[in-house]
């Protein structure tokens, strides 16, 4: 199931071409189609991998005919966020081989959309100990909103901005 939902990632966020499917514009594609195109896919097997995958990332239409991911695409979708106004602070977890690159550029969103940023700490560890040894950043998205930068939360609550330039950026250890 773990393979099945990671494949899936790679369909909704980043390569739909690989299973010869489309997203729409926002990201969603056909459960019908989808489920033809992938291997051992089943409607049951979808429906239990996007109840309880542990972070969220895919969502249902309010038919049940579309899915998508929620956030971390790196094909253009609008996922139809709001801007929302963040809290004060929140956080970034990466590799502490990245420390010293973020210090000085910021948080890039590379090949994604947004940066990802975390409302807890805890969340941000896990995130960063995927990278190796896990390098926390806090993140001044108070500071952020009001200098003009946008903020979004998805459906799984993660936060995404554009960027994130190194003057709003402390070391939290």
């Amino acid at each position: 199931m773990k393979a099945t939902s990671k494949f899936l990632s790679l369909i909704l966020r980043h390569k739909p071409q690989i299973v010869g499917i489309t997203l729409d514009e926002h990201g969603w594609a056909e459960v019908d189609e989808l489920i033809r195109r992938v291997k051992n896919l089943d409607r049951a097997t979808l429906e239990q991998i996007v109840a309880t995958d542990d972070k969220q990332r895919y969502s249902f239409s309010a038919d049940g005919k579309l899915i998508r991911a929620n956030q971390g695409h790196s094909v253009p979708v609008d996922v139809e966020l709001e801007e929302i106004s963040p809290p004060e602070i929140l956080y970034h977890g990466t590799g502490e081989k990245f420390s010293a690159s973020i210090k000085n550029l910021g948080l890039l969103k590379k090949s994604r959309l947004y940066v990802h940023l975390s409302s807890d700490i805890d969340t941000a560890e896990k995130v960063g100990r995927r990278h190796g040894v896990p390098k926390i950043f806090l993140v001044e998205s108070g500071k952020m909103f009001v200098d003009g930068f946008k903020f979004f939360r998805s459906v799984n609550g993660v936060w995404l901005t554009e960027h994130v330039p190194a003057k709003y950026l402390k070391e939290s250890f």
